[in-house]
């Protein structure tokens, strides 16, 4: 099968082709297979592909206005192939983007700030960045002050959501909360390993299905002094989360006890677990229970998914939880335009990996920049996830953007704009021919008390044609991303 039709843009980055259509160095193995399967080897293996993912059940939901609906995730079966060079450049500006990350938030909540009388972290002190920005955002816990995270690890496990164009690659944001898809990750290789491991094998790919390993090792060095043979529970918020396909795949890759809030208790500051045998305490809460609900009685007292105390013996130090609470103000979108400064800032380096221009409508000359340019924009919420709450100006009615307008009037510092990037576009199995789609990835950083990165990462494609979203929740997918060898 070939690619006649394939469609390149030359102002579009192309993962498998140069300009002229010839093949990249490290993708020609990939195309020249591809060209030699028919159209019908590939049918076939395009079906495999996606019966896996039915037969496994590996789900997400869409939140409507009225129900939730779970859906098999879309996944396509030619794997996104990169060179050794370029995901050093990724693994290496991650590593120095999280350290940041880290000491910002240990600057914002940390002892160190705690006996100043205004409790004003250094970066605001010295003028980088402003303090509403901060202490504005709706993800700052003061209930956080005056602590210090074990290692000074706040974010252990960090999903950061990359886009490449013409410019190189750009970092698009930080997922620093309960970062989701890891699942998907390891999901998509098990199923295109087995649908190509002839070439799979002659290319050397690096291999990720050590990353429960990993993972598991992080943990245990966030444990608790003197608890060396650790604990570790998975907190879920239970059956009904988008996510909880992916819990039970991570409690069951890391040997954690799956648990509920309702599961656990505190008493005397320890965290314990009920079994049928009675008691059991526990070291290290991996939560994928978001900061508001992880306990009553310190966030939202009316929450049933969270364990009452918990906060309180995580401050003692006789438990640890990752991802720290209070993360979400280090991940907001505002807060995110100041990432390069904190490098600076912190590290006294340049950023590795560029951020997407961004606007900040709480600036007056901002907020009119972006009001008379919404027509060339993406216009985003800035604590909304998942491809909601945005809007993508050339892709928008006129009647969507005034809409649009009256909100980011009734409250600029909600939102953040920035230009409408060209991301790369791969080859995807569309309607039984090669065409290409829009892509980003999403790596998976790790730190305990070192920084470590599997070679792979969540690739999200935007399965619509012309479409710049990748979320699934709005009509995306994803597809195996494979990092080759020196």
């Amino acid at each position: 099968m070939d690619f006649d039709n394939y469609d390149l843009d030359p102002a579009i980055y192309d993962e498998m082709f140069l300009q002229d259509g010839t093949p990249r160095e490290h993708c020609e193995q990939l195309y020249e297979t591809l060209t030699e399967f028919s159209a019908e080897e590939l049918a076939n293996i395009q079906e495999r592909v996606a019966r896996s993912f039915s037969n496994e059940g590996i789900t997400f939901t869409v939140y409507g206005d009225d129900e939730a609906d779970e859906r098999i995730i879309p996944v396509d079966s030619i794997p996104r192939v990169m060179s050794a060079p370029d995901w050093r450049e990724i693994e290496t500006g991650l590593t120095q983007r999280l350290k940041a990350l880290n000491l910002f938030l240990e600057d914002v909540y940390g002892p160190s700030r705690s006996n100043d009388r205004f409790g004003v972290p250094r970066i605001v002190d010295d003028g980088v960045i402003p303090v509403d920005v901060v202490r504005g955002c709706p993800q700052y816990r003061i209930e956080m002050r005056g602590f210090s995270a074990p290692y000074g690890t706040w974010v252990a496990i960090c999903g950061t959501d990359l886009v490449r164009t013409n410019d190189g690659f750009k970092v698009l944001e930080d997922n620093l909360r309960v970062p989701s898809g890891v699942s998907y990750m390891l999901a998509n290789r098990k199923t295109a390993k087995a649908s190509l491991r002839r070439l799979y094998r002659a290319v050397r790919v690096q291999e990720i299905e050590h990353y429960g390993q990993v993972l598991l090792k992080t943990l245990q060095e966030l444990a608790p002094v003197g608890r060396t043979d650790p604990t570790i529970a998975l907190l879920t918020p239970g059956v009904y989360n988008s996510a909880f396909y992916e819990h039970v795949f991570l409690a069951q890759q890391i040997g954690a006890e799956l648990v509920e809030g309702r599961d656990l208790l505190v008493n005397d500051g320890y965290v314990y677990m009920r079994t049928t045998e009675g008691l059991r305490r526990v070291d290290v809460i991996y939560r994928r229970v978001d900061d508001d609900f992880v306990d009553p009685l310190v966030f939202r007292p009316d929450s049933l998914l969270g364990v009452p105390g918990l906060i309180h013996a995580y401050k003692l130090g006789n438990v640890s939880l990752v991802n720290a609470p209070g993360t979400g103000v280090a991940d907001d979108k505002s807060v995110y335009a100041y990432v390069p400064d904190m490098i600076r800032y912190y590290l006294s380096e340049e950023p590795i990996l560029a951020n997407v221009d961004t606007r900040l409508c709480r600036r007056p000359e901002d907020l009119e920049y972006t009001l008379d340019n919404l027509q060339d924009l993406v216009v985003k919420r800035v604590g909304e996830s998942g491809g909601y709450g945005m809007l993508i100006g050339p892709h928008s009615t006129a009647e969507e953007r005034d809409e649009y307008a009256k909100q980011v009037r009734a409250n600029p510092p909600d939102f953040i704009s920035q230009p409408v990037l060209d991301l790369s576009r791969a080859p995807c199995m569309i309607d039984g021919q090669f065409e290409p789609r829009h892509v980003d990835l999403r790596p998976f950083v790790l730190h305990g008390r070192e920084t470590r990165i599997v070679p792979g990462a969540f690739c999200r494609v935007a399965l619509r044609r012309g479409s710049l979203v990748v979320n699934s929740s709005q009509g995306g997918g994803g597809k195996d991303f494979w990092v080759l060898e020196e």
